[in-house]
């Protein structure tokens, strides 16, 4: 198993890694392989975190970094970061690949000074990196109201004591927003990959019996 710094030349088999990685499990398709296509030229994305696995010379994982904020109660906005899409190939899922990419990757974001991540995931996931309810430090998510516990929305503090006893709400960065926001240059993207069939299926966003 190998960790690097993706390289342009690895662009177009990781949107298709991203794109296999998520299709069908939270909207029938996917949109993650555009907005990460989209973000390489985005002045929040983070280079130094645009990190491909290998495994027998082969990319089967990818994680990318964003800048991100915390707008504060009092009005002011805190820097802080997240991450994602982070993806695995389905061959290699529920083996460990996804948990190792992750640790190596916050590893080396603590190490570049970033104090304070947070982002939607999985808990039952996330926990073993270190992650936990972000209510339980008082940051709330823009699209939930304020005193919910959203189960799905994380956080942890890389740097102790980098985000103190504050409290503020936390929107995701417009770049993830990309695919919604242009939909038809979205759709002129997608069918320059190969055709595959969209599900409704169970666990999906909305998805109702």
């Amino acid at each position: 198993m190998n960790i690097r710094l993706e390289k342009p030349q690895d662009w177009r088999e990781v949107e298709n890694l991203t794109r296999e990685s998520f299709w069908n499990v939270y909207r029938p398709g996917c949109t993650e392989h555009y907005v990460l296509n989209q973000y390489r030229n985005n002045p929040d994305f983070i280079p130094e975190l645009d990190l491909v696995m290998e495994e027998d010379g082969r990319i089967i994982g990818h994680v990318m970094f964003s800048k991100a904020e915390i707008v504060l109660d009092d009005g002011s906005v805190f820097p802080s970061w997240t991450f994602g899409p982070i993806s695995i190939h389905p061959d290699y899922k529920r083996k460990g690949y996804g948990l190792k990419l992750l640790q190596y990757a916050l590893k080396k974001a603590k190490e570049m000074g970033i104090g304070l991540l947070q982002m939607e995931g999985n808990i039952e996931f996330y926990k073993h990196a270190g992650f936990d309810l972000a209510c339980k430090q008082k940051i709330h998510y823009h699209a939930e109201p304020r005193e919910s516990e959203v189960p799905y929305f994380l956080a942890q503090e890389l740097i102790p004591g980098y985000w103190g006893n504050r409290e503020g709400t936390y929107c995701p960065p417009k770049g993830y927003f990309v695919a919604d926001a242009n939909p038809e240059a979205f759709e002129a993207y997608e069918v320059t990959f190969p055709q595959k069939e969209k599900l409704r299926l169970p666990g999906q966003l909305g998805y109702e019996e």
